[in-house]
């Protein structure tokens, strides 16, 4: 499965560090989600498809196309 997670921290310029001061997780536990090791939970996919203005099925690699769907 490609890892969307570190592209999409990539694509940004962002470290790990950035993205999980951004979401307020460690530096490790995200280190761990990136690589596939901890599990997404809802918890961490809401800030970071906030974070990436993508929607969570993107984040889950359930779509190839980013966009977040229209608020209701």
């Amino acid at each position: 499965m490609k890892n969307r997670l570190k592209d999409l921290r990539e694509d940004h310029d962002f470290t790990q560090q950035m993205v999980a001061d951004k979401i307020g997780i460690t530096q490790r536990k995200y280190s761990y989600v990136e690589t596939g090791t901890q599990q997404l939970t809802a918890e961490l996919l809401v800030p970071l498809a906030q974070l990436y203005t993508v929607s969570i099925d993107y984040l889950l690699c359930q779509t190839d196309i980013p966009d977040r769907y229209p608020l209701c």
